[in-house]
C-alpha cells in the first residue's frame, strides 16, 4: 500500500465518520465516543429510554463533556406534546403538540411556542431538533403521527412549519422538518415496517410537498427523509434509501440546499431486511448527508458502519465526492450554529396555547363536590414512548381502568353521588376505551367525556372537552376548565 493510499483511506474513513450519528446508554459520555468525536464524529442523538436526559442540568454537563472532544451536532426529538425529551418525558411537557398548534391556528403563537422550545434546548446545549413533524395527517388511523401534525389541511399545515422553522431557529437551533416526504397518509408504522403511501406525483404536490416547501422557503437547517414506499416515485424503496426521493424530489424538484438527515437507520422501514450498515451506505448513495444510527446503536455499529461505507467506496457504489459534499453541507450548518443567538424561555407561552386549544361541545355540568376521573389505558406509539398523560395530578383518587368486562360497573358504583369524568386518547383507534365511555354515558348521561387524542370519535351525546394533545400543558388545560383540584 502507497503514502496516498494511505491518505486515500484515511480521507474516506474521516468523510464517513463526519455523517455518524450514533447513540449511547447514560448521562455520560463513553470513553469510545470522545475518542471518535476527536476522529471527526459528526455528533449524537440522545434519548430519554437510554438515560441520557435525566435532568436538564446533567445534560447540560453532558454536551459540555462532548464539546471538549469534539464540535458535534447534539440531536434530539423534541416536538413537544406527546414527544418530548427534555425532562417531559418524566412529566409531560410544559408545551402543547402540533395539533393543538394547529386547532389554535395562529401562526405568531406557533412561532413563539417553538421559539421558546428551542431556547431551552439551547440552554442545554442541544443545537439541531428533530422538529417539526410537517406530515399531512390524512389517515385517522395513523399508528405514528396522529397529534404530532399539525393538522389535515396542506395549506394550515404549511402555515405552522414555517412558524415552527422560524421560531426554532430564532433560538440558535437548527430546525429539521420531517418526516419527507410525508408520513400522514399511512396507516402502518415505519418504525416496524415500511408503510405504503398511494400517491402520484400531483397528489403529492397538493398534499405532502406543501408544508415542506413551507419549510424550506422559512429557511428550515435541516429534513430528516421517512422510510415510506412510495411506488410512483421509489418503486419500493424505503424514500430514505431512494436516490429518486432524496435526490430527485428534495434536492432538484424542491430546491432544497440543506442538510439532509435519515429518520433512525435502526427501524424496520429502512433496514429490517439489510442490516444499518448497508441501509447506510444505500442513504448516502440516495443522497442522505447525516445518518440517525438509532437508540441502541454505540460502537459496534459505527464500526460497522464505517467499515461497510469504506468497501462502497472501494468498489465504486459510493463516490467520495458524495461523502465530500455532505462535508460541506455539514459544515455551513455549523457555520451558521456557531453564530451567537439567545432567546428566552418563555413556558407561557405553552399553557395559553394549550388552554386557546381546547374545545368544548355541550354544557358542562356543575358539581358540587370533585367529580371520580376514570382515565382509560391507551397504548402509544414508539415515537411517543412511556409519556406520563392524563388529569391525574389533577384529580386525587383517580381510577386507571382498561375497559374490560365489568369495568364499567366498578366505576360506576365508585361514582355514586359525584360527578363522573371519562378521559380518552385516541378513542377511535381503540374499541375497548369506547365502549367503556358509551357504558358509562348509558348509565350516567352527565359524564364528562375528555379527548386527549384526536377528536376523531365522538358519543352521540355527551359534554366533550377535547384537548388535542396529552402534554401537561393540555392536561392544565382541561383541568382548570372542569375545575378540577389544584388547577388554575
Amino acid at each position: 500500500m502507497t503514502t496516498d493510499d494511505i491518505a486515500t483511506t484515511a480521507e474516506i474513513a474521516r468523510l464517513a465518520r463526519g455523517t455518524l450519528l450514533p447513540s449511547f446508554p447514560g448521562a455520560t459520555a463513553p470513553r469510545w465516543l470522545l475518542d471518535e468525536l476527536e476522529g471527526g464524529l459528526a455528533g449524537v442523538t440522545l434519548f430519554a429510554l437510554t438515560g441520557n436526559v435525566p435532568s436538564p442540568e446533567s445534560l447540560a454537563a453532558l454536551t459540555a463533556q462532548m464539546r471538549k472532544a469534539g464540535d458535534p451536532f447534539v440531536t434530539i426529538d423534541e416536538e413537544g406534546g406527546d414527544v418530548t425529551r427534555l425532562g417531559g418525558h418524566a412529566t409531560g411537557s410544559p408545551y402543547p403538540g402540533n395539533a393543538a398548534l394547529g386547532a389554535v391556528d395562529d401562526p405568531e403563537l406557533t412561532r413563539r411556542v417553538y421559539r421558546s422550545l428551542a431556547a431551552e434546548l439551547a440552554e442545554v446545549g442541544v443545537n439541531v431538533n428533530f422538529a417539526p413533524s410537517v406530515d399531512v395527517n390524512t389517515a385517522d388511523d395513523n399508528p405514528v403521527i396522529g397529534t404530532r401534525s399539525f393538522g389535515s389541511d396542506p395549506e394550515l399545515v404549511a402555515r405552522h412549519a414555517a412558524a415552527s422553522v422560524a421560531g426554532t431557529q430564532e433560538a440558535g437551533v437548527a430546525a429539521c422538518a420531517k418526516h419527507f416526504p410525508g408520513h400522514g397518509a399511512t396507516v402502518d408504522d415505519s418504525h416496524l415496517s415500511v408503510p405504503l403511501v398511494d400517491a402520484d406525483l400531483e397528489l403529492l404536490e397538493r398534499r405532502e410537498l406543501l408544508p415542506f416547501r413551507a419549510a424550506i422557503a422559512a429557511g428550515t437547517r435541516a429534513v430528516m427523509t421517512g422510510h415510506l414506499n412510495l411506488p410512483a416515485i421509489t418503486a419500493g424503496a424505503p424514500a430514505t434509501l431512494s436516490h429518486a426521493a432524496i435526490t430527485g424530489l428534495l434536492r432538484e424538484r424542491l430546491g432544497y440546499r440543506g442538510v439532509i438527515v435519515t429518520d433512525a437507520l435502526d427501524m424496520r422501514g429502512a433496514s429490517g431486511a439489510i442490516g444499518i450498515p448497508e441501509a447506510s451506505v444505500r442513504a448516502l448513495i440516495a443522497g442522505a448527508d447525516l445518518l440517525c444510527l438509532g437508540p441502541k446503536e454505540g460502537a459496534e455499529t459505527v464500526e460497522a458502519t464505517l467499515a461497510a461505507i469504506g468497501a462502497a467506496v472501494r468498489a465504486g457504489r459510493l463516490p467520495v465526492a458524495r461523502l465530500a459534499a455532505a462535508a460541506e453541507r455539514t459544515a455551513r450548518l455549523r457555520d451558521w450554529l456557531a453564530e451567537p443567538v439567545r432567546a428566552t424561555v418563555d413556558r407561557a407561552a405553552g399553557l395559553a396555547a394549550a388552554r386557546r386549544a381546547v374545545r368544548v361541545t355541550g354544557a358542562l355540568p356543575g358539581w358540587a363536590g370533585p367529580p371520580l376521573v376514570v382515565r382509560t389505558e391507551s397504548s402509544g406509539n414508539i415515537a411517543v414512548g412511556p409519556t406520563p398523560w392524563g388529569l391525574d395530578p389533577w384529580a386525587p383518587g383517580a381510577v386507571r381502568t382498561d375497559g374490560s368486562d365489568g369495568e364499567a360497573d366498578r366505576v360506576l358504583d365508585r361514582a355514586k353521588g359525584r360527578g363522573l369524568v371519562v378521559v380518552l386518547r385516541d378513542a377511535h383507534r381503540h374499541a375497548a376505551q369506547r365502549a367503556l365511555a358509551t357504558a358509562l354515558l348509558t348509565a350516567r348521561p352527565d359524564t364528562v367525556v375528555v379527548e386527549m387524542g384526536l377528536p376523531v370519535w365522538r358519543p352521540g351525546s355527551a359534554a366533550y372537552v377535547a384537548t388535542y394533545g396529552a402534554a401537561a400543558a393540555n392536561a392544565q388545560a382541561a383541568a382548570e376548565l372542569l375545575g378540577l383540584a389544584g388547577a388554575g
